[in-house]
């Protein structure tokens, strides 16, 4: 049942004067955030009526900001609230309330979903609009790689992952009350017990070393196999026991043990691929925990490769984010700018006059486009060998300015990495990565808004 407000508490009012002031910057948060608007989005969430009590929607809002603020995790978060006057005045927890407990605020962050967070973001660009905070009269966008809370992902751990979890799950069905009597044999250690020869075959670093690893890696894919052939029978006779017998947690329990058997089918075919010569496997699965997660090369020294989400960044001259995107996998740039940009024209109202970008972005068709929607001013670096027009067209000094301008969207996106998680996205799939992003990005915007409302 949807909760906007808690108890007013009058403990408040017998603390001094300094006790019950809150610090500048939450002060401000604490009031922009006395709005309908961003009470909304989270009436979609929870019944009217129905249901036990929610968090209070104002606390909740105000827990999240403090959590994507100063990258807490949820047991810090908690514990830091209840030892603190201001932060708890900020949250409107009574003194005598308890905080909510971190699986509470877990829960209702994954029922919210990326849908809400957006409708949160909308909610907040729209009032600094409003309040003529954002005018957006300059933009600069560029992408940046999001990654996916996963290890290193290797062929021969991600088949030993996959044999492991197959046995778990086959074990909590059989517990379960179903297939108890077909055959099925855990081979997690038959696994695990090769894998950790590659790793000792790996510190040899030999010319001998590489073959006997691909040895490895296909007598585990060989254990995987043989335990599918037993994951079909277990599935089958579980589906069996569902028809006679229905029950929620077990049909979980069989879709996940599907899901499973069909991601580590497909990392047998990436496997057999590898050992076959071929490295570029296009759509690599790389994780069976997070499996919309993707390869990622942006041709970093550092990092030549990583492995996540591809995250599109706009900022306009006051340093606010006024659009983002998490998508999956490595998509080209050029076809994501025009969107964007009209995304902030509906924001606004108005085309801005400035807009910049990278080499990835620029092609005449965004030129075309950009005049079209009524952009003056176009910084949009070619890729390639340029015309002699072009080139003249890119010395010429404001030009300069706008490319010298657009360099500093890395320092914010490096801001936002390590200010506020967006290095890391710590919930898994794809919509998880758009309500972590999502968050961040309303924790940073709230954040820049006590910075130019001061």
């Amino acid at each position: 049942m949807l909760r906007v407000s808690g108890v007013q508490d009058a403990w408040w009012e017998m603390l001094p004067e300094q006790a019950r002031q809150l610090p500048a910057e939450l002060s401000l948060v604490d009031a922009f955030l006395d709005d309908e608007r961003f009470i909304a989005p989270w009436r979609a969430v929870f019944a009217e009526r129905l249901g036990r009590p929610s968090v209070p929607v104002e606390t909740l809002l105000r827990l999240l900001y403090l959590k994507h603020r100063y990258q807490l995790g949820y047991e810090t978060l908690c514990r830091e609230v209840a030892d603190s006057l201001s932060w708890r005045r900020f949250c409107r927890i009574p003194l005598a309330s308890p905080v909510p407990h971190p699986t509470t605020l877990i829960k209702l962050v994954r029922r919210s979903g990326a849908q809400t967070v957006e409708e949160l973001n909308a909610a907040l660009l729209g009032k600094l609009v409003e309040d003529k905070l954002l005018r957006c009269r300059k933009l600069r966008i560029d992408t940046t790689v999001m990654e996916a809370d996963i290890d290193h992902p290797t062929d021969a751990d991600l088949l030993e992952h996959g044999v492991r979890k197959l046995g778990r799950l086959v074990g909590r069905i059989k517990a379960s009350g179903a297939a108890r009597r077909t055959r099925f044999r855990d081979r997690s250690r038959s696994a695990g017990r090769r894998l950790k020869e590659i790793s000792r075959t790996l510190r040899r670093r030999t010319g001998q070393a590489l073959g006997e690893i691909d040895r490895l890696t296909g007598e585990i894919a060989s254990v995987a196999r043989a335990t599918l052939r037993d994951v079909a029978a277990v599935e089958r006779n579980a589906r069996r026991t569902l028809r006679k017998r229905p029950s929620g947690r077990l049909a979980h329990l069989v879709d996940e043990l599907a899901e499973t058997a069909a991601g580590t089918r497909r990392l047998l075919e990436q496997t057999a691929l590898r050992l076959a010569g071929i490295r570029t496997i296009p759509d690599r699965l790389v994780s069976l925990a997070d499996p919309d997660a993707r390869p990622i090369r942006k041709g970093k020294p550092q990092h030549p490769t990583q492995f996540g989400y591809t995250a599109l960044v706009a900022e306009d001259e006051r340093g606010f984010i006024v659009d983002h995107q998490v998508q999956r996998g490595n998509p080209a740039d050029a076809p994501q700018l025009v969107p964007s940009v009209q995304r902030v024209v509906s924001l606004t109202g108005r085309p801005p006059g400035t807009v910049v970008a990278d080499r990835g972005f620029g092609t005449a068709a965004n030129d075309l486009a950009l005049a079209e929607l009524g952009v003056q001013r176009i910084g949009l670096q070619r890729a390639g060998k340029p015309g002699k027009a072009r080139r003249e067209h890119e010395q010429s000094r404001p030009f300069r300015r706008m490319r010298n301008w657009r360099v500093g969207v890395e320092a914010r996106i490096s801001h936002l990495k390590r200010s506020f998680g967006f290095r890391r996205t710590r919930l898994r799939r794809l919509a998880g990565a758009q309500t972590w992003a999502g968050m961040g990005i309303f924790a940073y915007n709230l954040q820049r808004m006590t910075v130019l409302s001061r």
